[in-house]
């Protein structure tokens, strides 16, 4: 029980940290894309996700998932203790890091009037693709910063940076799109990924790892496995970013720029306030959890650990976005946005799902079983695009959510029945109580907000999410012994 109570505190305090962290941002951001919302409007908001979709899709085609591989050697050469294999270890890992991020800078500069004519029907954002190619190699660097201070188990450097970096682009762009509008887009791209850059870069240089030398020979050598397991994330990851690409495409043909937009808008509230949880906890777990790889019985135990405690803290937060949907698109944007909320509502429930699949995939990275994750990706997206597609032809926006829902729960099913076959998983009973209570009382919420008027809706709405709260605080109560963390808290004051 010990055990078990300490594994559970580890997961919260990681959660802790960097979930204080992303609320922080969220906070700025909420700020930030509230200015964007009322000085850009959806149709800048459509401009600015095809302008970061596109790049992002060739920064997944160019890294190699260096940002992922690239934390395991990291964190393996930093668990040695020798100063020696760190340094090496760090300059092999930061050289490939300038080569794929210039790789992907040249690649976009040369490619850009294709990319506008393929994006916008046109040829008059060149010029965009031109100057925000430069980004790709900022981002990368950026990238490969954070995985030295991530695999050294720098936590607070990663926090602060987080933190400074958002008041900074906060007070960056907003005068920016205040002053040129529209065209104060592709210089905040621009400003927010220096900015970024500038803070890991400064935080990295205050690790302490020794200047060596290492042959080019050995560059290539000891990069081989990075670049081979990164390849395979990256491919994965690419394929996910083309169909989100791909998507916004389509949308853009049938609906116009603007429903691309309130797209955009829909999902960052789902990915960006929602998936918070999930930003905070990925830090911790995979490290973690690679850690137990070699134990299907142990993997199983930290996968439900997980999973667990992502339920029983994203729950009340989603209900929260459930009920009082309406009051948060306005907040967050403007009365503009109010499209949007059915496709919130449908994509909420699917966050649960979600949380699931997310809890049983890392496994399969920890395992090394690259070549299943990426077959698994690949079939998800395939079957997430086409549902996309049929959805926003047949509903529009609200299809969208209801796509999004039906496919991580189809993507959960599918990863239940991988992870069974290959390493024995299966959920405990403990688990399944939580997810089925809180997954009811997000469905009643669902129906209350969509079958009762305004202020009844609220009413009941806050009755289920007082539920939520106190079922949650009851379970986690059990796992971490809650009023034992406030009475140390408490002694040391």
């Amino acid at each position: 029980m010990i055990k078990e109570q300490s594994s559970y505190r580890q997961i919260m305090k990681a959660t802790s940290i960097f979930g204080g962290v992303q609320v922080f941002k969220i906070i700025i951001g909420i700020i930030q894309t509230k200015f964007i919302a009322v000085l850009l409007g959806p149709l800048g908001m459509g401009i600015s996700g095809l302008l970061t979709s596109t790049t992002g899709f060739i920064a997944a085609l160019t890294n190699f998932g260096l940002s992922t591989s690239g934390v395991k050697d990291v964190s393996a050469a930093h668990s040695t203790g020798n100063e020696t294999r760190v340094s090496i270890i760090a300059k092999v890992f930061r050289r490939w890091v300038w080569v794929t991020g210039l790789l992907g800078a040249v690649l976009t500069a040369a490619l850009s009037p294709w990319l506008s004519q393929l994006t916008f029907g046109n040829k008059d954002y060149t010029f965009a693709f031109i100057w925000i190619s430069i980004t790709l190699l900022f981002n990368q660097l950026s990238a490969g910063q954070s995985v030295m201070l991530r695999g050294m188990r720098k936590i607070r450097y990663l926090a602060q940076s987080g933190i400074i970096g958002s008041i900074i682009g906060l007070f960056t762009t907003i005068p920016l799109y205040y002053f040129y509008g529209v065209k104060g887009i592709v210089p905040g791209i621009i400003v927010t990924a220096l900015t970024t850059l500038s803070l890991t870069w400064y935080f990295a240089r205050k690790l302490d790892i020794k200047p060596i030398y290492v042959s080019m020979v050995r560059t290539i050598a000891e990069g081989k496995g990075m670049l081979k397991m990164g390849f395979m994330i990256s491919l994965s990851g690419l394929i996910a970013l083309g169909a989100s690409y791909i998507l916004r495409i389509y949308i853009s043909n049938a609906g116009g720029v603007d429903q691309v937009g309130l797209y955009t808008a829909g999902f960052a509230i789902i990915n960006t306030y929602v998936g918070m949880v999930f930003t905070a906890m990925a830090t911790d777990y995979y490290p973690r959890l690679s850690a137990v790889a070699h134990s299907n019985k142990k993997s199983k135990e930290v996968i439900n650990q997980q999973a667990e405690i992502s339920i029983l803290i994203l729950a009340p937060l989603i209900l929260v976005f459930l009920v009082f949907i309406n009051w948060v698109v306005i907040i967050l944007y403007s009365t503009k946005f109010i499209p949007i909320n059915d496709m919130i509502l449908y994509a909420a429930l699917g966050v649960f799902f979600k949380a699931i699949s997310w809890s049983m995939s890392f496994v399969l990275l920890a395992k090394g079983a690259s070549k299943t994750f990426f077959w698994n990706e690949l079939i998800t997206n395939i079957y997430l695009l086409t549902l996309n597609f049929l959805g926003y032809k047949f509903f529009g926006l609200k299809g969208l959510g209801i796509s999004f829902m039906i496919a991580y729960i189809l993507y959960a099913f599918q990863l239940f029945g991988v992870t069974k076959y290959k390493y024995e998983f299966s959920f405990t009973p403990a688990f399944s109580k939580i997810f089925s209570l809180q997954f009811g009382l997000a469905i009643a919420c669902f129906a209350a907000t969509k079958l009762l008027a305004g202020p009844f809706s609220y009413v009941v709405g806050t009755l289920f999410i007082a539920a939520s709260v106190y079922f949650a605080y009851k379970e986690l109560d059990k796992r971490l012994d809650i009023k034992s963390i406030i009475s140390g808290i408490k002694k040391r004051f």
